[in-house]
């Protein structure tokens, strides 16, 4: 349970008083909005690929920077596939050989800046999981 702290603190006469701490605090809202795609086949060219894709949405008060989106396959060891993209620009991701019935997972991770002086703030998204 947590409760609130009361903080009195007295010095030269003056008097200040503070209610609550960094326990209860809420937790800050993301500056930036990001859609990722579940894994998708398409064709490239006549060959059958694994597809995911982020792109960036609304932010409020922050300029994105970069975005990146990732896929792999769902229980191989190793970092898969991932592919990013500067500024308010999607990022798409393409995973081959397709594997017919085999399980994939897209994760993303956009960055933006927010703030004067301008700080990068980036937030992962996913995992979506898809068996093709």
């Amino acid at each position: 349970m947590v409760r609130p702290l009361m903080v009195v603190v007295a010095s030269a006469g003056v008097l200040l008083a503070s209610a609550g701490g960094v326990a209860g605090a809420e937790p800050q809202t993301p500056p930036c909005d990001y859609t990722l795609s579940a894994p998708h086949v398409v064709d490239v060219s006549g060959t059958p690929m694994v597809t995911a894709t982020l792109q960036p949405a609304a932010c409020n008060r922050a300029t994105v920077f970069s975005s990146v989106a990732c896929i792999q396959l769902e229980g191989a060891s190793g970092p898969g596939r991932c592919q990013s993209n500067n500024g308010n620009l999607p990022a798409q991701v393409y995973y081959a050989p397709y594997q017919p019935g085999a399980t994939y997972v897209s994760t993303g991770r956009g960055c933006a800046t927010v703030g004067n002086p301008p700080q990068p703030v980036c937030q992962p998204t996913g995992p979506l999981t898809a068996t093709l």
